[in-house]
């Protein structure tokens, strides 16, 4: 379990999984999340056994986000494997109504953090859909660089990364 200073972030479990179809099916959430192709209550399920696999393979896995404010879940963010690249990649999303109160960046970062220094990787990847604006600025206030648009999870994405050294140095300077 992960805390910031809004958030609880914590594993996933079964009991999360209508939840997560039910805000996976808003149109708004799922825009950038490859649609409803990707985000219907079958893909959601089959996603969702994905992310309970990687908690056991990795310790690590997407979570599930509550504002300690009122105890809700408000969305998801983790750290999981870039399909068969190898690589780990930071990934967050929020329901719409807490949009646009830095809460994407609160939750990466603090993934980020988590990454380099309690699992000792290297180097954090993230993509976003080409059109999300909002999520690649949240890398970019990260300190993760553009590296390309590239072809993940079936649609072109912009695709960035952070290694350790550098997000240290983006540490050391806040």
């Amino acid at each position: 379990m992960l805390e910031t200073e809004r958030l609880i972030i914590r594993k996933l479990t079964m009991d999360d999984l209508p939840w997560l179809i039910e805000t996976r099916s808003d149109p708004q959430m799922h825009r950038y999340l490859g649609g409803l192709e990707k985000q219907n209550p079958d893909a959601v399920t089959k996603r969702m056994g994905f992310y309970l696999e990687c908690y056991e393979k990795f310790g690590f896995g997407q979570s599930a986000m509550v504002w300690k404010e009122t105890g809700d879940r408000i969305g998801c963010s983790g750290l999981q494997p870039l399909e068969n690249t190898g690589e780990i990649e930071v990934g967050y999303s929020v329901i719409p109504s807490f949009w646009q109160r830095g809460i994407g960046y609160e939750c990466a970062f603090a993934w980020l953090e988590y990454g380099f220094d309690k699992c000792g990787l290297e180097r954090i990847v993230a993509v976003a859909d080409e059109e999300n604006t909002g999520s690649w600025r949240i890398m970019e206030k990260c300190g993760m660089k553009f590296e390309g648009i590239q072809t993940h999870y079936g649609m072109p994405v912009v695709f960035y990364a952070v290694s350790r050294e550098e997000f240290n140095q983006i540490r050391s300077r806040s």
